[in-house]
């Protein structure tokens, strides 16, 4: 008897534990704590959605209006609990933005201290609910919620990604949609790049040519930053930018989902579109037009500091130049109600300023030793100027060069050094390093995607650890990852670079600390790829695509290694300028190039199925990998 008590205990555990796992796979990012219990709930036409406090009503119409648009139920909203009911209410004690979720077979409770508290755990419902409720129409499903009991809570306050709108401009309702698709994964910030050497996209009242001349460029299709340079008659009909109401418009926007919105303007450097308007703000003079993609600034590389080959930088030795900034801040920071206002300060090409006699002046007058200070007494002056308007600064870790201002949050990303150093210094710090959380950045194999630095796959990702040892975790506001768009024209395509990265982003910025298994966060991926679908929400398939490796094996033939980003996939490939398929042999170790071959294609199936895209690589460019062939 004992012995079948004991077997009968274990299975139970057992199942609870296979219970938890499936739960697990379908909620990103990863809740504190999960209990699985026993049967499920179901919404019906008559499941009533209640707010017992009067803060929680909108969030129940939109709760309400959410769940009407796919099952067609007339669900309505009241103030009484009952049975059956989903029911939001506050609760004293809870951590911010944490929620408690319990989901039995009478009814769905969703209790926070505040009222985003309970927005996160709706989202969480959903999650737990068929991927059809992500569908913009009338689904046919069983709309069911697991039994569950979740305790959550966020592990950094600052979650956050950004979207570059000044190199290819976003539309209101565009920016609308990335908001949407960025608070179902629990994003609280979005840094929203406004303005740069390609287009200045907000409305400043002060300054009319800022939109009238910075917000438009020649159009350009093709790889961003070779184009050739356009002639004077050209039109210059490409670009936009918003409204002050509509920058209402999308704040509020926003404030609904809990998203707060970190406007950037980029000083003292990126200020192309600017100067174009406002020619008098840089030290070199001259006619100056907003860039349509043509490169106008050298990269040596080889540890060599990048260059101008036309002055895109405010002049700090100018005092017009504070003035017209004290007016941008001004309106900046009666648009935006958030405490922080991002001032850029990166990638200064100084060449321009080693010439200039008013920055010589300035420097004997101001007693600077070198154009790191120049740099720095601009940073500062800047921070009074947005400090005076009821805000703090923040800036990419360039504003620590020469001295930090006295307040100001730093945004590092140039890898972890600079925030590291921040936080030594007490700054407050977002850590953003390009290594982990560039989303600009290649996904897989350079011939697959637009060309851009380098490459960041989703594996790499996943090990991002936004708080390094030594430093005080308290200064670490958190982290976002960075969406800059030269090679991004369309909001499809911004899709399609955020997803599934963000995924790993929001894992790591919500869930608690713990090392993290690649193979079980691709079960939880894959899950949210068929939401993602519902959603209509294009996502890249890359983590499918192996990556190449390549050894020159005699003076012209290569040795081709491929691995697998995901486990358990088998790769078919050809020589012969056929398409494989299943039929085809399989890769087991690695290839030797044919001398006569043109290309290998290689394609990633599964169970006997295609997962991956078919990838085609030129034998010449491997060859040139190989350094068989000159680049």
């Amino acid at each position: 008897m004992k012995k079948l008590l004991f077997l009968g205990l274990m299975a139970l555990t057992m199942n609870a534990a296979v219970q938890s796992q499936e739960l697990q796979q379908r909620l990103l990012p990863k809740p504190a704590s999960l209990t699985p219990g026993d049967g499920q709930f179901t919404i019906t036409a008559a499941t009533p959605i209640v707010a017992t406090d009067k803060a929680l009503e909108p969030l129940a119409r939109q709760l309400a209006a959410r769940l009407q648009r796919v099952t067609g139920y007339p669900l309505t909203t009241g103030k009484t609990p009952g049975s059956n009911a989903i029911t939001l209410s506050l609760k004293n004690g809870l951590p911010a933005e944490g929620y408690e979720l319990s989901v039995s077979g009478n009814g769905i409770t969703l209790q926070a201290s505040q009222p985003a508290g309970i927005f996160y755990g709706i989202q969480t419902l959903y999650q737990l609910l068929p991927p059809e409720v992500e569908g913009s129409g009338l689904a046919r499903a069983s709309w069911q919620v697991p039994a569950v009991n979740i305790t959550d809570q966020p592990r950094f306050g600052w979650r956050g990604l950004m979207l570059d709108v000044s190199r290819h401009f976003f539309t209101k309702e565009e920016v609308k949609r990335y908001i949407d698709d960025m608070v179902k994964y629990k994003f609280n910030i979005l840094h929203w790049h406004l303005t740069d050497d390609q287009g200045w996209r907000i409305e400043i009242k002060s300054y009319p040519k800022l939109t009238s001349v910075g917000a438009w460029r020649v159009e350009k299709t093709g790889t961003f930053g070779n184009f050739i340079p356009p002639t004077p008659d050209e039109p210059r009909n490409y670009g936009g930018f918003y409204t002050q109401d509509d920058i209402r418009e999308i704040v509020q926007y926003a404030k609904e989902r809990y998203v707060e919105i970190v406007p950037e303007i980029d000083v003292p450097g990126h200020s192309l579109a600017a100067i174009a308007a406002y020619p008098e703000l840089t030290c070199t003079p001259g006619k100056y037009a907003v860039s349509s993609g043509d490169r106008f600034m050298v990269w040596p590389g080889g540890g060599q500091h990048f260059y101008g080959l036309v002055d895109n930088s405010l002049c700090p030795a100018k005092e017009e130049v504070y003035t017209f900034l004290d007016k941008v801040f001004g309106e900046v920071a009666q648009l935006f109600p958030f405490g922080y206002i991002h001032m850029g300060g990166d990638e200064t090409a100084r060449n321009f300023w080693e010439k200039s006699p008013a920055i010589k002046e300035l420097m004997k007058r101001e007693k600077l030793k070198n154009l790191d200070e120049v740099q720095s007494y601009f940073v500062k002056r800047v921070e009074k100027i947005i400090n005076a308007k009821g805000k703090k600064m923040i800036g990419w870790d360039e504003i620590l060069q020469g001295g930090l201002a006295p307040n100001a949050a730093v945004m590092s990303w140039r890898g972890m050094k600079g925030g590291i150093e921040a936080a030594k210094q007490g700054h407050e710090v977002v850590m953003t390093p390009t290594d982990f959380v560039y989303i600009d950045y290649m996904q897989s194999d350079r011939i697959m995607e637009p060309p851009v630095y380098a490459s960041l796959r989703l594996k790499k990702v996943l090990q991002f650890e936004p708080v390094p040892a030594g430093v005080d975790p308290k200064l670490i506001k958190g982290g976002q990852g960075n969406l800059w768009t030269e090679q991004v024209y369309t909001l499809r395509q911004a899709q399609y670079m955020t997803w599934p990265r963000a995924l790993a982003i929001a894992e790591i910025l919500w869930s608690p600390k713990e090392e993290r298994s690649f193979p079980a966060f691709v079960k939880k991926v894959e899950t949210q790829f068929v939401r993602l679908d519902a959603a209509k929400t294009k996502y890249a398939p890359s983590m499918y695509d192996p990556d190449f490796a390549v050894a020159k094996k005699d003076s012209d033939r290569v040795l081709v290694t491929l691995t697998p980003e995901v486990e358990g996939l088998q790769l078919h490939y050809s020589f012969d300028n056929s398409y494989p398929d299943e039929f085809y042999p399989v890769y087991k170790s690695p290839l030797l190039v044919p001398k006569d071959a043109f290309q290998l294609r290689v394609i990633s199936y599964r169970d006997g199925k295609p997962i991956g895209r078919m990838i085609t690589m030129p034998v010449e460019e491997l060859k040139k990998r190989a350094g068989i062939i000159k680049k």
